[in-house]
Parts: structure tokens; C-alpha cells; sequence
């Protein structure tokens, strides 16, 4: 594949899974809720609820935002019968069991085989639960209620709570660390990526809503969709909404694959887009992001970018090449982000630089200096628009610029990123907090807003560092209007050096040697965090404990 043997850092993008990876996001903007929020007008939030409005987010704006109009695919896509696996946890109130659709696979697991969708056909379920939490906190007070905990903001004067995971799903498969997770735009689910090529749709679990944090079982998928090869990158539909099932999809890129769209309903593929080189031959695209209207799907290749319009599926591209001339931005193109409110992207690439275009045509506004050790694995706008945060690969910054004043760097974040491997950040939805994971397991929050505007370079010291996982956290993505955080965790492990050789009468005593710390050090698992007020969540749950105890 002549994409991946791109020179400089790019030409070790394929060499090994975690190196292949190529991941970015928009930042999604969903603002609090309303303080005169109903319970009664609006659908429980144990189903998965639409966006909310840009009007409640008190953020001051920069220029004109992106209006957003909303476009939904057409189902004309090359469509294939794909693996899809649904959970038989029938504890998920968006799940419900139906007749064999054409294509699906029964789940091959212990008991009866069942069929599921992920959908949002527990409303009958939903309505029972809402009238219930209604009627017991008409009762005991309204601090239990669900819609309570929405409002609740993120609060790191201590350590996150840890809620629930999934474990048992990465275990079955000998090295099957995570790859970074994602939560939807509409909070309802999370979406996960892994060494064994397959992306898992996991429901929010409806025990959160009510704090009945006791009786949290461990996730399970309800969604499985297998890529052929190793997943380059994946992405959410902007606009993806739960109670609009046309709006629910994904898209994922996978090496010698073209770009597959898939159907978060039926984990189906919906269609797909063929991106081809000079030579007419099938190229796979190692970054992925729609715009913020969600009408087109930009995706990142050797010193090139291809646009594909989200509607028209097949091999009809706009090539926009970002070198010119030998002038520009070379390497790959490894990320990709898009500034909240003016009509501007910004890609990464392997050549350790960032630079920003403009939407319309992909001219290049301009080129941050190099200044990064590895090449740029993930970038993110701040919600203003005025800053942006890149981090790269065996690099222990990241770094935000000021894009008032392109070259800028306001401050720098120290971690610890000493493999390849692509390690995420994510920012809150006002922007002031600031959370990465690194290699040896922690998560460190910093507080922007604590940085000096006119800083020059500043080391900006973490707010709060806590021990989320015993392997490397990869992964780590913020709840859209809850305080709830999800955590990836996971990596390649390798046989220490030395011990794989050795004279015959130690053979089994080096086996033990090579086993033994890497049994040890593997922590594959998603988890769940409560990153809100303990106080306003102990009492909710007091309350409801003692309601359960008078009845």
C-alpha cells in the first residue's frame, strides 16, 4: 500500500497495531441543561436523547459559527452482511429482542441464542421508570432525581469514583488491549475500539441515572462490528441522535478496507466510501472526521485529504492535496479537528506539525512551526474557538496554541508517552478542564483557566493526577452534559529482553519469567467514572435506600 510507506514517521504507521492507529474528533459542543428543565416535557435520559441547543451554552463566541443543517445519509451504500453480535444483557433498556434480520449472527454465548438491536425500543420500560423516579421523589425530595445529575457539573477535588467497566469482553482474545473510546454525541452510548479489530457499542447503563451505583453490573456490549483488518480510525455522526434512527451511524477505516459507514442500530454497514491512489488501487485513509454539519467526511492520507460527501457514498472525492509546490504540510495526515465557530479545520500529521484550512476550498490559513518530538496523534479546538491542543507520540507535551496569534504557544502539559501508541485528551464542554491519560496508567486534570492568557510557554501543573488503570490509559473521553468520564486502557506488551532465550535446563523457569510480569502489567478494560459531586450522589442514594426501606 503506497499510502502507508510515506517518508519521515509515517512510514512506521503500519508496522504494529497501536502505531497504525490514526484517531480524531471533533469537539462536540453540548451545552447544560436549562435550570427550568421538566422531567415531564422531555424523554428520561435513560433513553438516548437528542443534542441539546447551542443557545443555553454560555461561551463566548469568536466570529460567526457554523450553522449546522441537518443532512442524514441515504441508505445506498454498498451494504454487506457483517458480524453483528449484539449482548444478551436484557438490562438495557434500549435493547429489545426482534426476528432474525437478514445478515445478523445469533450471539455464541451460554444459553439460548438471542438477536438484539440498539435501539430505542424500551419506551414502554422508560415511561414506567420516569413515573416511578416521579413518584419517589414527589416523596423523598428531588436530590435522587436522574435529571438531577445531569445538572451536577464535573467537580476534581478528588479522586473520580469508579462506577462500572467491561473486562471479560477483552479477555477472551490473548492481548486484546483497548484502543480509545468514544462517547456519542448525544451521551447515550460509548463506542470502543480494540487490538482484535472490532468496534463495541456499549449503552449507558440506566443504574447511574437512579445512583443505584450498588447494583451496577459490569457492561456489556450490545453492539459488535468487525473490521477486516486494523482499525485506523472511527468516528461518530455528528448529529447522531437516538430517537432519530437515520442519524445513527459511525464511520471507521481499516487498512487494505475502504471507509465503512455502520449502522449503530443493527451494526450493519450502511454504505462506503472507495478512496483510490494515482494508480487506481484501493487505499485505505488513516484519519477520519465529518464536518461539524455532518455532510461530508474528511479523511487524511499522505500529504492529501480527500472530502467525501456523507450522502453520496461511493469513490467521488474532492482531492485536496496539502503539500503544493513543496510548500505546506507533509506526512501523513494523522488527525483531524474543526474549529466550533468559524469555518476552519485543522489536520495533524506525522511530519510532527499542524495546520489550518479553510473549509470551503482547503486553503491553507497557515503552519504551526514544528515543534512537537513525535508525529501528532490527536488535536482538539477549545469550545471558543481561540485555542488549540495538539499532543503527538513518544511526546510528553501538549500544547496549546493561541490562534489569534499562530506560532503561539501559551502553555505546555506534561505526560508520560513513551510508546507510539496514541494517547487521547479530551476537554470539557466549557473548556477548563483538560484530561489525558498516559503509559503508566494515570489520568491527569488540568484547569486551563488557571494559565496566564499572555504566558509564554508555561509548564501548566495537573490540578489533580489519579491512578486509573495499572496499564496504559489510552483512552479518555468526557461525558456530553453528564460528570461522567470513560477510560480505556490497555497496550502491546512484549517479552522482556533476555528472558526469551536461554540455556534448555531453564526453559520453563524463562517461560514463567516472560509470562509472570506481563500477566502482571495487562490491564485491558473500559471503565466508567463519576467525576460529580459525591455529596449530591450519596444523598440521592440515602434517600432512595430509605424509601425502598419504608415501602
Amino acid at each position: 500500500m503506497s499510502e502507508s510507506a510515506g517518508g519521515g514517521e509515517g512510514g512506521s504507521v503500519v508496522g504494529a497495531g497501536q502505531d497504525a492507529e490514526a484517531d480524531s474528533e471533533p469537539p462536540q459542543q453540548a451545552p447544560p441543561l436549562p435550570e427550568d428543565y421538566n422531567l415531564e416535557d422531555e424523554t428520561p435520559p435513560a433513553a438516548k436523547r437528542p443534542k441539546m441547543s447551542e443557545d443555553e451554552q454560555e461561551l463566548e463566541q469568536v466570529g460567526e459559527p457554523i450553522k449546522i443543517q441537518g443532512e442524514t445519509p441515504e441508505d445506498d451504500g454498498v451494504l454487506q452482511d457483517e458480524p453483528a453480535s449484539p449482548s444478551q444483557r436484557t438490562a438495557e433498556p434500549l435493547q429489545y429482542e426482534e426476528e432474525n434480520r437478514g445478515g445478523a449472527a445469533p450471539v455464541s454465548g451460554g444459553g439460548e441464542e438471542e438477536f438484539h438491536q440498539n435501539g430505542d425500543g424500551g419506551h414502554d420500560v422508560l415511561e414506567e421508570a420516569e413515573a416511578k423516579a416521579e413518584e419517589e421523589n414527589s416523596a423523598n425530595g428531588s436530590a435522587g432525581s436522574p435529571i438531577e445529575g445531569q445538572r451536577l457539573g464535573l467537580d476534581f477535588t478528588q479522586n473520580p469514583q469508579m462506577l462500572t467497566g467491561s473486562w471479560t469482553e477483552f479477555s477472551n482474545v490473548p492481548e486484546n488491549y483497548l484502543k480509545g473510546c468514544k462517547w456519542a454525541p448525544d451521551g447515550s452510548c460509548i463506542l470502543t475500539n480494540s487490538a482484535d479489530n472490532v468496534l463495541r457499542v456499549y449503552n449507558l447503563p440506566p443504574e447511574i441515572y437512579s445512583y443505584n451505583w450498588d447494583l451496577l453490573p459490569e457492561m456489556s456490549p450490545v453492539l459488535r462490528m468487525a473490521e477486516g483488518d486494523t482499525i485506523y480510525d472511527y468516528c461518530w455522526y455528528p448529529k447522531m441522535n437516538s430517537l432519530d434512527p437515520d442519524t445513527c451511524f459511525l464511520a471507521s477505516s481499516s487498512r487494505d478496507n475502504p471507509v465503512h459507514v455502520w449502522d449503530a442500530f443493527y451494526g450493519e454497514v450502511r454504505a462506503s466510501f472507495r478512496p483510490y491512489n494515482h494508480l487506481d488501487e484501493l487505499t485505505a485513509a488513516h484519519s477520519l472526521c465529518f464536518s461539524p454539519d455532518g455532510t461530508q467526511l474528511y479523511c487524511g492520507f499522505d500529504k492529501t485529504v480527500r472530502v467525501f460527501y456523507t450522502e453520496r457514498p461511493g469513490r467521488d472525492c474532492e482531492e485536496r492535496p496539502t503539500v503544493v509546490k513543496k510548500q505546506g504540510q507533509s506526512g501523513i495526515i494523522s488527525c483531524f479537528g474543526f474549529s466550533p465557530c468559524q469555518s476552519v479545520y485543522a489536520c495533524g500529521s506525522y511530519s510532527r506539525c499542524a495546520g489550518l484550512y479553510s473549509c470551503q476550498d482547503g486553503t491553507l490559513l497557515a503552519l504551526l512551526p514544528t515543534r512537537h518530538h513525535g508525529g501528532l496523534t490527536h488535536l482538539l479546538f477549545s469550545p471558543d474557538g481561540n485555542y488549540l491542543y495538539t499532543g503527538g507520540r513518544k511526546d510528553p507535551e501538549i500544547l496549546c496554541w493561541d490562534l489569534r496569534e499562530p506560532g503561539k504557544v501559551v502553555f505546555s502539559l506534561k505526560r508520560n508517552v513513551a510508546t507510539n501508541q496514541r494517547i487521547y485528551f479530551d476537554l470539557d464542554q466549557s473548556g477548563k478542564y483538560l484530561l489525558s491519560g498516559d503509559t503508566e496508567g494515570v489520568v491527569s486534570v488540568w484547569d486551563t483557566q488557571t494559565a496566564h492568557p499572555d504566558g509564554d510557554e508555561e509548564l501548566l501543573q495537573p490540578q489533580l493526577r489519579f491512578p486509573a488503570h495499572w496499564d496504559c490509559t489510552n483512552g479518555i473521553s468526557i461525558h456530553p452534559f453528564m460528570p461522567l468520564l470513560a477510560t480505556s486502557s490497555g497496550q502491546r506488551q512484549f517479552p522482556w529482553p533476555g528472558d526469551s532465550e536461554g540455556d534448555s535446563g531453564s526453559d520453563g523457569e524463562g517461560d514463567e519469567a516472560v509470562a509472570s510480569p506481563q500477566e502482571t502489567r495487562q490491564d485491558n478494560t473500559l471503565s466508567l467514572w463519576w467525576a460529580g459531586p459525591v455529596g449530591a450522589a450519596a444523598e440521592g442514594n440515602q434517600e432512595q435506600n430509605t424509601a425502598a426501606a419504608e415501602a
